[in-house]
């Protein structure tokens, strides 16, 4: 059995402020740096043979404080845009909390889980859904296939996006699906590449 590790990104300085981020390249929060490290020691001892990382500095830094953890400097890295954050278009450096007021509690729901709502000058989890999975497809699952473990670092949207996909969860329950911080999914993955075991660890 191999393991697929999916990390979502610490607290960066826009999630502490409550403001939509989507491609907006913005550094980890001190708390989001202590939720690296926190996700690299629940980590330990977890074979990791290669990792992938959403280009976007949160999750490079994220993927940085874990590989200093571990001591795995020099784990190979792949980056690709594909993993990237949902594009929150005209809601692209707005208070989250501030927009709920205006549209209400309802809309707000679907405009930040439902599956296929769209966003003006941005994109629909189904967009994000449709360059994440066919990115794990060609590029990420091989490897499990060979036997390795792979990590992912990346982002609250893109990882709903796989986890979908890994989990078969329908376009109306994956708005059920939030993702925290610093959280951590283990997948453990059969030699043809089915999910076998689940494991969720929280930051602490």
């Amino acid at each position: 059995m191999t393991h697929l590790i999916l990390v979502r990104h610490g607290e960066s300085q826009w999630n502490a402020k409550g403001i939509w981020t989507g491609w907006t390249d913005i550094s980890l929060s001190e708390k989001g740096k202590v939720e690296a490290r926190s996700a690299g020691r629940a980590l330990k001892g977890v074979k990791i043979d290669i990792a992938y990382s959403s280009p976007l500095i949160r999750a490079k830094q994220t993927l940085d404080e874990i590989k200093k953890i571990l001591g795995r400097e020099n784990l190979a890295v792949i980056e690709n845009k594909a993993l990237n954050e949902r594009d929150y278009g005209i809601f692209t450096g707005k208070n989250k909390w501030e927009i709920k007021k205006e549209v209400g509690e309802d809309k707000f729901f679907q405009i930040r889980r439902g599956f296929d709502t769209s966003i003006p000058k941005g994109e629909t989890l189904k967009d994000v859904y449709n360059r994440v999975v066919p990115y794990y497809k060609k590029e990420i699952l091989k490897n499990l296939i060979a036997g390795k473990s792979v990590l992912i670092s990346a982002h609250g949207n893109s990882l709903r996006a796989l986890i979908k996909h890994l989990e078969s969860i329908s376009d109306e329950e994956i708005s059920n699906l939030e993702l925290a911080t610093g959280e951590i999914y283990i997948y453990g993955m059969s030699r043809s590449g089915k999910v076998i075991s689940k494991k969720v660890l929280k930051s602490s």
